[in-house]
């Protein structure tokens, strides 16, 4: 039921606004609208500024937080022959290389969410946005040599949690992208002055 209601709330926002003359005017207000009833659905999201959640790179370091932390425990990285290996499952392992990978995913969804409370901090954002893209390219290395160095009685099914250093990678880049325009911007804006 929430969801057709979000769908609604969408749906007579951009009615009403349909003939705004500027695009980033119907998006600024579609995007208050759905804030705003999130908020009142959900008392936790009152607790967020809406200038952070406004900004796009603050999307896209929620989505790699829910990457880096989430869905490494709904996707496999690998299959063994009788049971199915996740991030976190490499904690028991005696390989120090494969503890190391819950690791690194766990330090990349601290460091975007860190990342993600420091909107006012552009410079520091952009900083932390690196370092995660280094955090990911060293774990998707690892991973790749692992998965190449499996046993023999391990069967060669590789799951798509091997995917999502890569996929954070991109979300890195695109948010740091998103910064620095922002940044730019607030640079001219003090330029003009």
């Amino acid at each position: 039921m929430l969801f057709f209601d979000v769908i609604g709330e969408l749906y007579e926002s951009a009615i009403q606004y349909v003939r705004a003359v500027d695009q980033s005017q119907i998006y600024t207000i579609i995007l208050n609208q759905c804030i705003s009833f999130l908020k009142n659905k959900f008392l936790i999201l009152k607790l967020i500024p809406a200038s952070m959640i406004q900004r796009v790179q603050s999307i896209y370091l929620l989505l790699i937080i829910i990457f880096s932390v989430g869905l490494v425990f709904v996707f496999k990285l690998w299959e063994t022959l009788d049971s199915a290996i996740f991030a976190f499952d490499l904690f028991a392992d005696e390989n120090r290389l494969a503890k190391l990978i819950p690791v690194f995913f766990s330090a990349s969804g601290i460091i975007a969410l860190i990342s993600l409370f420091k909107f006012k901090n552009r410079q520091l954002q952009f900083v932390l946005g690196r370092i995660i893209i280094l955090i990911n390219l060293f774990l998707l290395g690892i991973l790749i040599y692992l998965s190449l160095n499996l046993p023999g009685e391990v069967s060669s099914e590789k799951g798509i949690g091997m995917f999502i250093p890569i996929i954070v990678v991109l979300f890195s880049v695109l948010a740091n992208k998103a910064i620095k325009k922002d940044e730019d911007l607030v640079k001219s804006v003090d330029r003009l002055r």
